[in-house]
């Protein structure tokens, strides 16, 4: 497949990391997750815009997913131009010049037994 599927624009409304974990690290370590797919030829420019219910917005978050690639991003591991809060109720938009598709993932193991969500981001444009 040449051809870039999917949109620029997603929104994933819901957000939270959870500051705890149980089990091995970095396997079971609580976090979120985009997973970016570009199939296209083109690399992907994204941003990632984070949103908050009683501060500012932090971003962008800027990284490239070549074509033809996938990336799964943990939100935890953004740091520039600041970490992502734990324990925090969060908002990403997620913007690329390119149509991508983005699916979001969370892992939750404060707990031994562990919970697992995910879903499709919204398409926006």
């Amino acid at each position: 497949m040449n051809k870039h599927i999917g949109h620029k624009i997603w929104a994933i409304p819901e957000g939270y990391i959870p500051g705890q974990s149980n089990g091995p690290e970095p396997e079971f370590t609580s976090h979120e997750t985009a997973c970016i797919l570009n199939t296209g030829e083109q690399e992907a420019n994204v941003e990632i815009m984070i949103y908050f219910t009683d501060k500012d917005p932090i971003g962008p978050y800027k990284l490239k997913v070549p074509g033809k690639r996938t990336e799964h991003l943990r939100f935890n591991s953004l740091e520039d131009p600041e970490k992502v809060p734990l324990d925090t109720d969060y908002a990403s938009v997620i913007m690329s010049d390119v149509p991508i598709v983005v699916q979001h993932t969370r892992l939750d193991s404060r707990q031994s037994e562990n919970a697992l969500l995910t879903t499709m981001a919204f398409p926006v444009e």
